[in-house]
């Protein structure tokens, strides 16, 4: 059986306490910069060290219910911890130089998680690409039978994409890993640029290139668009298993344990609800990269609209990729593959995904397009109102008849032949 969600990591990113740690130290290495350019003294800086701890997040929402602000209210709290050196704490800076530095190693954290889930989700369909490389099925278009492919190619085209997924995350991290200490407008008017310098260099992060009061929101918009997009990938993953899983397909299906129950009312049922909880959330991912983009657009150096929507947003589209990413991931780990079904559906159609080949035989064979085309069509409407064999209302055909004989007919007929190179998109997958 599918455990629950056990990757308590993401949520711990986004708690309270954890963003107060971040604050703690990011004030910290401000005063610490400050002391190197001699504003602060040695006996200040070793009273802030060493009284700074940990804030408690119940004093900051204490004091947040009468202060209204959450930066003050931290600032307080913090304060009441440290005594009269307190006064060298947010020295030069705005509030915005402590949320948005500290957002960004949050939001690092965040990418960090969410590309270790996706790795591991491409490495599980590589796996199992490469187990089902000659595993026939048949393909669909518009739902209905094209031609031959494979399971393994299938599951191949989900790994290459959540690879490319992996590494638009991998520039989304890039693009939020920036901070700012650069004061009320971005001008360093309040804060030496050094300081900025120490901070940033100290965490690992690059000081935004050109502030306002904030670092730039397209940089969170990017991070959002690349959580819904591998979120997009998932839901189509997702799809595709759940119409593979119909009773009337049957070709996958995802892990059903041992004791599952898949409804109240029918004991025989076998339900996709991890691929239908994939689906649904997916939506909420993708839901937040509008908000995302609307935060871009602010009135002059900054307003506050952006802020209430991050809350919300950056968390849950975060927390909800992870998860999601590690349902896909023990998905495709225990998904169950019925290969004899698969070939049950693909001679279901009684031969009909061979209908190009059969064409291209008898343009090779000297028949006009157009003439082939209809006579293979013709064959085809037949086998499709009557289900006779679509290898005898081909033989039917006058014009196919004079040109290819039942054994031409069966070696066309071959599903092998259609994966005669295939092996090229293994090679490749081999090597992702």
């Amino acid at each position: 059986m599918i455990p629950r969600y056990t990757l308590p990591e993401m949520g711990a990113v986004w708690e309270e306490r954890a963003k107060y740690r971040h604050w703690v130290r990011i004030e910290l290495l401000a005063v610490e910069a400050w002391a190197k350019l001699g504003v602060v003294g040695e006996e200040d800086l070793r009273a802030i060290r060493s009284s700074a701890g940990e804030v408690d997040p119940a004093r900051v929402e204490d004091l947040e219910r009468t202060l209204q602000h959450d930066v003050i209210a931290f600032l307080t709290a913090l304060g009441e911890r440290v005594g009269p050196a307190s006064r060298w704490i947010h020295y030069g800076m705005t509030s915005s130089d402590l949320l948005d530095t500290a957002l960004a190693l949050q939001l690092r954290e965040s990418c960090d998680l969410l590309l270790a889930g996706a790795g591991r989700l491409a490495g599980a369909l590589k796996r199992r690409a490469l187990e089902h490389r000659d595993t026939i099925c048949a393909g669909r278009t518009h739902g209905v039978h094209a031609e031959p492919t494979t399971f393994g190619l299938k599951l191949a085209v989900w790994a290459f994409e959540v690879a490319r997924g992996r590494e638009r995350l991998a520039r989304a991290r890039d693009a939020v890993s920036v901070g700012k200490i650069a004061g009320a407008v971005g001008t360093y008017a309040s804060v030496d640029p050094f300081v900025e310098e120490h901070v940033c260099r100290a965490l690992g992060l690059r000081p935004e290139d050109a502030a306002t009061k904030i670092v730039q929101r397209d940089r969170h918009a990017e991070y959002v668009t690349a959580c819904a997009a591998m979120a997009a990938t998932l839901e189509k993953i997702a799809t595709e298993i759940r119409h593979l899983q119909r009773t009337e397909v049957r070709e996958a299906e995802e892990p059903f344990g041992e004791g599952q129950k898949g409804s109240s009312a029918m004991p025989h049922k076998r339900n996709p609800i991890i691929c239908e909880r994939i689906t649904g959330l997916a939506r909420v991912v993708r839901a937040a990269v509008s908000p995302a983009l609307e935060d871009v657009a602010l009135w002059h150096e900054r307003d506050i609209s952006h802020s209430s929507v991050e809350r919300v947003i950056l968390p849950d589209a975060s927390i909800a990729l992870d998860y999601i990413l590690d349902l896909a991931a023990r998905v495709i780990e225990g998904m169950r593959v019925f290969p004899e079904r698969m070939r049950a559906n693909l001679e279901a159609s009684g031969g009909l995904v061979y209908s190009q080949a059969v064409l291209l035989a008898l343009v090779e064979h000297g028949l006009a397009r157009e003439e082939a085309y209809g006579a293979v069509q013709r064959a085809a409407m037949r086998t499709w109102e009557s289900g006779e064999p679509f290898r005898a209302t081909l033989l039917g055909e006058p014009a196919v008849r004079e040109r290819l004989d039942e054994a031409t007919l069966g070696a066309i007929m071959d599903p092998g032949r259609y994966l005669a190179h295939a092996g090229a998109i293994f090679k490749r997958l081999e090597a992702l």
